[in-house]
């Protein structure tokens, strides 16, 4: 009896023991996570962290940021303001946050225009950008506009059925130009009815896809801007191959080539249309270093290059080896007809469309020049500008183009695990495995349990 009992003994006093050294681990590691913080993020391209984008903008911002939130001190909503700062100064540690209650000095709170409870103002080197919706993209946007500086002024030519810069038609440009505006740029109408030259202080001209042919006096006014050291974005399509632009193309020298590009590999892409150009390379450019997203362009235009231009010409568009520019028209009905003709004089690709052209300016204000000609403007255009990679190449274009070289390579934010797609027969699948397949695994365990606990 006696063994029996130490035996007892020692087993309880093992039992109370486990239970000490469980609490003593469980007291240690909560005493640790006061001191030490670890965070992991499991999800896909680590979505629930800040993005890689957010990241490299704070890159971009040397020196400290200060934010500041006009929050009541009642509630959790400083709480919720702190913690979401948190994950960019974990990033930046030089970017600080302080609070101010909007209720103590409500007159210089309308001074400031502060209207929300929580609203923040973002300053970096004397300069601030205001902030009344608490989410990633909005606070990156307001950084992104800090980093940039000075809002930027892009003057798209209109009045000659070019693509309107604010438009909502599937042609026009509004959702793509809407977006940059939250980038720091400003777009602005420019037509030459109304003025006789590009007016000061514009960083950038866009003439986007004309329709009609450009009077003398508009041709003149971006050949002079031009040659005055002006930025220019030139969108041209195959049908609009001359417009009386051919004095802007002698300008930038390039040449826009008759035709329309096709491309016999995007049958085994899967595109109907040998029109539609997928890029999925790209030669190596500023625009297009580190870029991997591919690009759709609807209709193009081939462009070559003139000898003695005195620009810089840099290709960063580019067909693949089976285009040819196609001089026939194309029957929609059926398009994959369309063959190469060399007695015609259509050329074999690969073929140029996209040229970046930069020089020392004959400005005395700036630096260097540059300008961009792309044979296509369908692919920013409402219709197309949602497939793939197409608006991150239009920012990387504008971004270059206005000279912010460290905002080009910005990284796409992208979170592929999002939607998940399944067939019907696919659903079905896992609805009987639901219903039928998770209840019957089940029972078979529990018998099986049973089974060898009456066996014992």
């Amino acid at each position: 009896m006696t063994t029996l009992f130490k035996q007892g003994l020692f087993r309880r006093l093992d039992g109370w023991l486990f239970a000490l050294g469980l609490l003593l681990g469980a007291g240690a590691i909560g005493y640790l996570s006061t001191r030490h913080e670890f965070i992991a993020d499991w999800t896909h391209g680590r979505r629930a962290s800040l993005s890689h984008e957010t990241a490299a903008v704070l890159a971009t911002l040397p020196g400290a940021v200060e934010i500041v939130s006009y929050a009541s001190p009642q509630g959790d909503l400083r709480q919720t303001i702190a913690g979401f700062v948190q994950r960019y100064q974990r990033i930046k540690p030089d970017l600080a946050l302080r609070f101010v209650d909007p209720q103590l000095d409500p007159a210089a709170m309308r001074e400031l225009g502060v209207t929300v409870d929580g609203a923040l103002i973002v300053h970096y080197q004397n300069r601030e950008q205001r902030l009344e919706e608490l989410s990633e993209r909005g606070l990156t946007n307001a950084l992104e506009r800090l980093a940039r500086g000075d809002e930027r002024i892009v003057a798209f030519v209109t009045g000659d059925g070019e693509r309107r810069a604010d438009g909502k038609a599937n042609a026009d440009l509004g959702t793509f130009i809407s977006q940059l505006e939250g980038r720091g740029m400003r777009a602005v109408p420019l037509s030459f009815t109304q003025v006789t030259a590009v007016p000061e202080h514009t960083d950038l001209v866009v003439l986007a896809s004309p329709e009609l042919t450009l009077p003398a006096g508009a041709v003149k006014a971006l050949t002079d801007y031009v040659a005055n050291g002006g930025n220019v974005l030139w969108l041209t399509e195959p049908a609009n191959e001359d417009l009386g632009l051919a004095p802007l193309a002698n300008a930038l020298g390039v040449r826009v080539l008759p035709g329309v590009l096709v491309d016999g590999q995007g049958a085994a892409l899967g595109l109907k249309d040998p029109r539609l150009i997928a890029l999925g390379d790209y030669p190596p450019q500023a625009i297009t270093h580190g870029f991997t997203l591919t690009t759709l362009f609807p209709q193009v235009s081939a462009l070559a290059q003139l000898a003695q231009s005195g620009w810089d010409v840099q290709a960063f568009l580019r067909s693949g080896p089976q285009s040819w520019t196609a001089f026939h028209p194309i029957d929609n009905e059926h398009p994959t007809d369309v063959r190469f003709d060399a007695a015609a004089g259509e050329l074999k690709g690969p073929l140029d469309f996209g040229f970046a052209l930069s020089r020392l300016s004959p400005s005395p204000t700036k630096r260097e020049q540059r300008a961009v000609v792309i044979g296509d403007g369908d692919f920013l255009s409402n219709t197309f500008l949602g497939n793939a990679g197409n608006r991150a190449l239009g920012e990387r274009v504008f971004d270059w183009l206005l000279g912010d070289d460290a905002l080009v390579n910005l990284p796409p934010r992208g979170a592929p695990d999002r939607i998940l797609q399944l067939s019907q027969s696919q659903l079905n699948a896992v609805s009987m495995g639901f219903m039928i397949g998770l209840p019957l695994l089940l029972l078979t365990i529990g018998g099986c349990i049973v089974w060898r606990r009456r066996r014992a």
